[in-house]
Order: C-alpha cells, then sequence, then structure tokens
C-alpha cells in the first residue's frame, strides 16, 4: 500500500522533493527550523542524520511524554 503525506513545509526547502530515504539520510538541517550550527552541536551528540535524531532515545522519550501530556489524570 502506498502511503502520501505533505511534509513541504516541515522541511528545507533544498529536501522538498527528496525521497524518504535521501531526507532520513540528510543532517538534522533538512528540517525546517534547524540550521549547520544546530548540525553541528546535534554532532556533539552523535547524531549526524535526520533518522539517527528521530531514532535517539532521549528525544524519542521526550516526544512521547509531550504526547501524553494533558492525556493522563
Amino acid at each position: 500500500m502506498a502511503v502520501s503525506i505533505e511534509l513541504g513545509k516541515a522541511l528545507d526547502k533544498a529536501y522538498e522533493n527528496s525521497t524518504l530515504d535521501e531526507v532520513l539520510a540528510a543532517p538534522p538541517s533538512a528540517l525546517a527550523g534547524l540550521t549547520e550550527k544546530h548540525d553541528e552541536l546535534l554532532a556533539g551528540l552523535g547524531i549526524n542524520t535526520v533518522r539517527e535524531l528521530g531514532g535517539n532515545k532521549f528525544f524519542a522519550l521526550a516526544g512521547v511524554l509531550v504526547a501524553l501530556s494533558g492525556k493522563v489524570d
């Protein structure tokens, strides 16, 4: 089953027409709002690609906690 989503506003203009694999292999600055300076800072944490950023256990946990906020008593 093919799935299509619009990520244009979430990506830097240079990556708007990239494949998912290309975006995942790109530096974090491929995401709209992040810059090469962010790439340098994240590299200090061992994060060099969008895939590594999304798969980082600390960032993933923080995302889950934010998603749960307001949904738990």
